[in-house]
This record gives C-alpha cells, structure tokens and sequence, in this order.
C-alpha cells in the first residue's frame, strides 16, 4: 500500500523555509507570519524527534534487552497483554490496515490541525498549549536518548509487526528509517493525542468537544494493536505530559511577568519615538520661521514701492480739502463779501 510521511530532512527544511519567511515579513501585520513561525517550529520539534532514532545514543546497544524488560514489568504490574489485543485484531486485514494507516498518518496532522484550530479561534489559549506541547516533545526527546525496542521488534514474545506484513511500514533496516524505531520510551504519539484531548475539551465551548475523547482512547489501541508500543510506554508519556502541564501552570506568572516587562518597554520605545518625532516637526517648524525672517531681511521693500503705497493713501485727505475749498468759493460767490461790525459778527 502507498504511503507518504514527512522525514526530517524534508520537516528541517520546511521548517527552515518558513521561519525564513517569518523572518522576512516581521514588519507586517497579519496572521500569515505568526502562522508560519508556529507551523515552522511544529514542524521543527518534528524533525527533532525523527533525527533522534539516528543518534549514536540511540543505536541498538541494549534496547532489546529494555524491551524485554519493560514487558516482565508489565506482567508484575498485571496490566493486560498486548498480545491479546492484537490477536483481536490480526483475523481482520481490512482492520489492522486502517490502524496501521491511523499510526502512520493521524499523528502528525492531528497535531497540525489542532494547532491551526487553536491559533485560529482561540488566539488568547494557544501561546499555553504552544509552550506545552514543547515542554511535552523536549522531555519525551531526552527520555527517548536511551535506546527501548518496541513490542514489534521482540518476534521471541509473540508479537508480529503488523505494518511490515502488509506493506505500510515506514522504517528501513534495525536503527534506520524515516522515524527512529528505538524510541518506544514514551510513546509520543499518545503524548500528542492526550494533550489535544485536553485542551480542546478545556477551551471549546461547544457541546460536542468531548468526542475529541476518542483520538486518545484510539491511539492507544493503534499503538498496542500495531505492536508499536507498549502499555507502559503510553503512561510514561501521559507522565509527561502532567509535568509539562504543571510545569506550565507554575511558569505562566513567570511568563506573564516577562511579557509584561517587555510590553511596558515596547510602550516606553513608542512613547520616545513619538516624542521625537514632536521635537523634529517642532524644529522643522522653526528652522522654516527663521528662514523665511532671513529671506525678508536679505530682500526689503523698494522705495519706489514704499512711495507708490503713501500717494495711494493721500488722495482720500487731498479730496476732502478740496470740497471743502470749493464749497468756501462757492459761497463767496453767491453771497459776496461778509462785512463784520466792530464785535465781529456779520452786519449782514
């Protein structure tokens, strides 16, 4: 059967590409570049945990002999057989195919899908789960430095690798692949599944959130079914995931803090650009003034023009002296010469 999974060079790379973009369009807004710097450290803490199989820590030095172990310990703990629940499973081909096809494809994209979901419609409650999901993959990484081979890999105990039976295997030879086959310890694909059960109960609010409770329940099945885990390796990773849960509650005043610091300095750095920006329109204002008072003093009015203004301005007076010479004549003539008597006043 055909399959396609993203190995890490091919995740490094995609991850490189969009942090590169990221990078490069810092300065606008939107939703596109946070998008691409969150999908490119997804897809980067996925790479992480393929390279992780081709370590020199991760060889096959004594992972057999863990395997083995863990499945002695699980009998001490009486925890039901994996064994039983793949001989449920293995009569059915159409079955253990579609697990098989559930293990190979629902992993990664339920992780991406989720995180689109969450950055989408519930931007305020995905920096938590981000960080979580971090906290999650780098203890699970540390853990899976030391080499356990998966129930698949231990023939002598019964278990038969069901995706190498039909064809929708996705490792090469012993300590080779696309993903490491020696990371068994925890089982980060029921890390993942639990911690999107989880959060998507814990935010949406609608009344059907709870069936996201059947992607755990069914990883865990995949998982034991396909013999690519055991039972403990799905605890520890549930383990895992309540320290990273914690440890995000106890950091989130912590981080709180920190974004609060770095708010107010923003706020700080416009509040001294905007000033700046005030004092340079207040001196270009200025330095204009003064240029255009330097301009004036370098070109006075000319005299001729000063000239011109006042005999515009006398007309007005020289006319109204006029009349009143006129009006003087005027009467003399119609009345003759006033004659006064020895008082002063008119004998006429």
């Amino acid at each position: 059967m055909p399959h396609w999974e993203l190995g890490w060079p091919a995740s490094a790379g995609a991850a490189i590409c969009l942090a590169a973009f990221a990078v490069l369009t810092r300065r606008r807004r939107g939703w596109l570049r946070p998008a691409a710097s969150e999908l490119a450290l997804v897809l980067g803490l996925f790479a992480l945990w393929q390279l992780a199989g081709q370590l020199a820590l991760t060889r096959v030095a004594g992972a057999a002999a863990r395997g083995r172990w863990i499945w002695h310990a699980e009998r001490v703990l009486h925890l039901p057989s994996e064994l039983s629940v793949q001989h449920a499973v293995l009569p059915h081909p159409v079955l253990v195919q579609a697990l098989n096809g559930y293990y190979l494809y629902a992993h990664l994209n339920a992780m991406m899908v989720f995180l689109v979901w969450l950055f989408v419609r519930h931007r305020d409650r995905y920096r938590a789960a981000r960080n979580t999901v971090v906290l999650l993959t780098g203890a699970a990484l540390l853990v899976q430095l030391m080499p356990v081979a998966p129930p698949r890999l231990l023939g002598e105990l019964g278990f038969v690798d069901t995706a190498l039976r039909y064809g929708q295997s996705v490792y090469g030879a012993m300590g080779a692949g696309i993903a490491d086959q020696l990371s068994a310890m925890p089982s980060l694909h029921v890390g993942w599944a639990v911690l999107i059960a989880v959060v998507v109960v814990a935010v949406s609010p609608s009344r059907w959130r709870y069936l996201v409770l059947l992607h755990p329940v069914l990883t865990i099945v995949v998982v034991v079914a396909t013999a690519n885990h055991f039972w403990l390796d799905a605890i520890a990773a549930v383990g895992l995931l309540g320290v990273a849960l914690l440890a995000q509650r106890l950091g989130a005043p912590l981080g709180d803090r920190w974004r609060c610091a770095q708010r107010d300095r923003q706020l700080l750095a416009q509040r001294a650009r905007r000033d700046d920006e005030v004092q340079r329109r207040h001196q270009a204002e200025h330095d204009q003034r003064e240029s255009h008072r330097e301009a004036a003093g370098r070109h006075p009015a000319h005299p001729d023009a000063q000239h011109d203004t006042e005999q515009e301005d006398k007309p007005a007076d020289s006319g109204i002296q006029l009349g009143t010479d006129l009006g003087h004549d005027v009467l003399l003539a119609a009345t003759g010469p006033v004659r006064l008597d020895d008082r002063g006043r008119s004998a006429t």
